[in-house]
């Protein structure tokens, strides 16, 4: 399995720049002039706000906010209409889990609908003064690079993102340092990566430790060749170990609208997930690239 992986992402630069609507897609910084400088906000604004988000999804409609009059919609990168992104669908959400950073005033939620019709939405909500002024969602679908909803849920489902006891934090200039040299190890091999084990990548629904193997390494898959990962975008979540990265899988103009979420235990990393809304191949429902033997490494 981690071969087919390894093989499938190392073809993701080339389907990137063939994808003609990735060819359209505007640059990566829409939205930064309406970015507040330095926002105030407290965690349990923060954390009363992705409550709010997650019903609201449940209901298809963010009335629930606090949103300013002239608040910023982003899906996938593409600046939308209030009425037309897909938080005005209701969706039977099977799990949601959210991460808030009090210091740069965001906030990360990662819901996963298996049905009707599947997604994987990774949506963050940028705050000040107890108000909402940029939605930012990140949806996957079928279709899309190695989607399964249903094996995102099983394994999301087994993994523990609780808060942290205060011995195994890490300092968040780490944090950003860790994930920088994992982005920056597309295309120098040679970066100073955290790697700690037991550590398992969810990438779409590909598992990179289907086994269970206690000395499993998420170093293990990481493609081959160079491609690069720009317009980074930083929260951190320093009691549950967490940074989420929002960035182009790409180039800066028209690479793919992607997210990490890195989970630190004693300065290593432990847990990866990862959505790509860019076409691609798929994976069965145990994480198990399609066309394969799903019992297989």
């Amino acid at each position: 399995m981690l071969k087919a992986i390894t093989l499938a992402a190392a073809a993701i630069g080339t389907m990137i720049t063939a994808s003609p609507a990735l060819a359209q897609a505007r640059p990566g910084v829409e939205g930064l002039a309406t970015r507040v400088d330095r926002p105030t906000c407290t965690k349990d604004e923060l954390k009363a706000l992705t409550d709010a988000y997650v019903e609201g999804q449940r209901s298809g409609s963010l009335s629930g906010l606090p949103l300013v009059s002239n608040a910023h919609y982003l899906e996938n990168m593409e600046t939308v209409d209030a009425s037309a992104g897909l938080w005005n669908t209701a969706l039977e959400i099977d799990h949601a889990m959210s991460f808030h950073d009090p210091v740069r005033c965001k906030t990360f939620t990662e819901i996963i609908v298996t049905g009707p019709v599947p997604y994987v939405i990774g949506t963050r909500l940028f705050v000040n003064e107890g108000d909402v002024y940029r939605v930012d969602s990140i949806v996957t679908k079928e279709g899309d690079w190695l989607f399964n909803a249903d094996a995102y849920l099983y394994y999301t489902q087994q993994e523990d993102w609780t808060d942290l006891f205060k011995y195994q934090l890490t300092d968040p200039a780490e944090m950003i340092r860790g994930a920088n040299a994992y982005l920056d190890g597309f295309m120098d091999k040679f970066t100073d990566i955290p790697w700690g084990t037991p550590c398992a990548r969810l990438e779409g629904g590909a598992y990179t430790n289907r086994s269970g193997d206690p000395h499993a390494s998420c170093e293990l898959g990481m493609p081959p060749g160079v491609l690069y990962l720009t317009n980074r975008d930083y929260l951190i979540d320093e009691e549950k170990g967490v940074i989420n990265v929002f960035m182009r899988f790409g180039s800066s103009e028209s690479g793919g609208p992607d997210v990490h979420t890195f989970r630190y235990i004693d300065g290593k990393f432990r847990q990866i997930h990862t959505l790509t809304a860019i076409p691609g191949p798929q994976v069965d429902e145990r994480g198990a690239p399609i066309g394969r033997d799903p019992n297989a490494d």
